[in-house]
């Protein structure tokens, strides 16, 4: 009979090669005595890529980036007690956005809850909603079946990308000893589980009635966050000129960067939908959305007073309808979406009222004023990820990105739009995309100060937009209130370059645009980490 140790360290091994035969790549782990059992079968693991977070809070953001830039679900582990407790914000966050994480969390053994043992909570239950499904597989036993491992993992990953992608949690408990007596084999890697998805195709019907619904009348296309790639761009272009309408495209869309057909794009919106007057006159019949609800409250308000048919075309089974408007939706693959519309053949829109926002756009565009915003993407190189922080960040992002050719992959969290943990989601795309461009406001970064561990040694660029504290507020009524400055804006006195300096970042300071012009294209050509502190008034 093998003893705790060893056979704690072979389960451990098995439900892991499990994971890698399903797929996963990477784990995050965060040091801790009760998950000993599954850390060195991570480390040991060569199937596997390992990142080591000090902080789970940042690790679990930092997971949330890996998960983002690749689509798969990596592994986050902790030890028991309030450590995974720590991952809430990131869970929130990766189930808000579809976002697809493994969170294995080591627990006491149940001889040991309930009764004052160290370190001990119930962490059954722990992340409630939040969470695809839970598993309990109990204390390793000795004679298991890895079969039933392997699976266990094949299974999680399936629940952690379908139907709807999100966290799924293994509440794993260990008796003591904790370590193997003895070396060990590396465990043999089971042969993929295939598991097959199925292509969500519109319903003909549904498509035939929509095209008629919406044939030879004035409407738009909107497109939200979604994770496009080019065919879903081409595809979306090509309906928007067989209809001969706009598309309306946020940053986090990936309409706005890239080779696809840009000549339907409206990216200047929030200058013109400013105008109450302007909004009213441009009201259209129907509008198509692909993706998440809008950022920006012009966007959403235009929508809110939209006609009679307001559609979403939406894989995943969640309800997108924060303005209740919604008249169809239609589940199915974007791009099946597309194809069939199209092949549905509806009358194009009215003559000249794509024009309409044609000219607006190019009135826009010439009374653009420089930003900071555009500064940083004329820098860019050719396939660049960049991050945008929320709060402020995004929004000027959407007023002032424009559009253009070269590819750029733009990355937020809008789940939940929080501003916790934004530098360490960053962090993780650069752990995938091996670099990243990251844009947040002074009061984002100091909020995950503890995610500037983690650009050290990656090719980051972080961008701190420091105007004193939550800039945000100056656009909302609590400016008005006399306790503004004191509970809302709430200037703070940390020193950035401090900051960077105890993280082994290099930093650099702008006081203007002109110095900013200067001074991103120098960190990039010197890679990372480099923080640059953006002054603003």
């Amino acid at each position: 009979m093998l003893d705790n140790g060893t056979l704690n360290y072979c389960w451990s091994q098995a439900i892991l090669a499990g994971f890698v035969a399903a797929g996963v790549s990477d784990a995050v782990i965060s040091p801790g005595s009760r998950s000993t059992p599954l850390a060195l079968a991570m480390l040991r693991q060569t199937g596997l890529r390992c990142h080591i977070a000090i902080d789970e809070r940042s690790a679990a953001f930092f997971a949330l980036g890996i998960a983002k830039s690749s689509r798969r679900p990596p592994l986050l582990l902790a030890t028991s007690g309030t450590a995974p407790a720590n991952w809430l914000p990131a869970v929130i966050e990766a189930s808000q956005a579809g976002v697809p994480l493994i969170l294995l969390a080591a627990d006491r053994p149940p001889e040991l809850q309930g009764c004052g043992a160290n370190q001990t909570i119930d962490q059954i239950g722990l992340f409630g909603p939040h969470v695809r499904a839970c598993h309990a597989p109990g204390t390793p036993e000795p004679g298991f079946d890895p079969g039933y491992l392997h699976r266990l993992a094949a299974r999680a990953c399936e629940q952690a990308q379908w139907p709807l992608p999100g966290p799924v949690h293994i509440n794993q408990p260990f008796r003591e000893p904790l370590l193997p007596s003895s070396a060990m084999p590396p465990a043999d890697i089971p042969e993929m589980i295939r598991v097959s998805p199925p292509a969500l195709l519109p319903s003909p019907k549904d498509v035939r009635d929509f095209s008629q619904r919406i044939g030879g009348r004035p409407g738009l296309i909107v497109c939200g966050e979604m994770a496009a790639n080019a065919e879903t761009r081409d595809a979306i272009a090509a309906l928007a000129s067989n209809l001969d309408c706009p598309i309306l495209a946020e940053p986090l869309s990936g309409m706005r960067f890239g080779r696809h057909d840009r000549s339907n794009l409206c990216v200047r919106y929030n200058s013109w939908l400013a105008d109450p007057d302007t909004a009213a006159g441009l009201a259209p019949e129907w509008v198509l959305r692909f993706g998440a609800f809008p950022v920006t409250r012009h966007l959403q308000n235009y929508l809110t007073g939209t006609g009679s048919t307001h559609a979403l075309v939406d894989p995943w089974p969640r309800w997108s309808d924060p303005s209740n408007r919604l008249s169809h939706l239609l589940r199915s693959d974007p791009l099946h979406f597309c194809a069939a519309l199209i092949t549905a053949d509806p009358l194009p829109a009215p003559n000249g009222w794509r024009q309409r926002f044609a000219d607006l756009e190019s009135g826009a565009e010439a009374r653009a004023k420089e930003s900071h915003v555009a500064v940083l993407l004329a820098a860019l190189a050719d396939d660049t990820a960049v991050f945008v922080g929320n709060s402020l960040a995004i929004r000027q992002m959407d007023s002032d990105s424009g559009s253009g050719s070269k590819s750029i992959h733009f990355h937020g969290n809008r789940g939940a739009s929080g501003i916790d943990g934004n530098l360490s989601t960053a962090m993780g795309i650069a752990a995938t995309r091996g670099h990243i461009v990251a844009l947040v406001g002074d009061l984002t970064c100091q909020h995950d100060l503890g995610g500037l561990a983690l650009a050290q040694g990656r090719n980051a660029i972080i961008v701190v937009v420091n105007n004193a504290g939550g800039g945000i507020f100056d656009h909302l009524p609590q400016r008005n209130l006399p306790e503004f400055e004191l509970g809302w804006r709430t200037p703070q006195q940390i020193d950035f370059e401090h900051a960077a300096l105890s993280f082994g970042l290099g930093y650099r300071r702008a006081d203007c645009l002109d110095t900013f012009r200067d001074s991103l294209p120098a960190a990039l050509r010197a890679g990372g980490p480099h923080l640059i502190e953006l002054k603003l008034p």
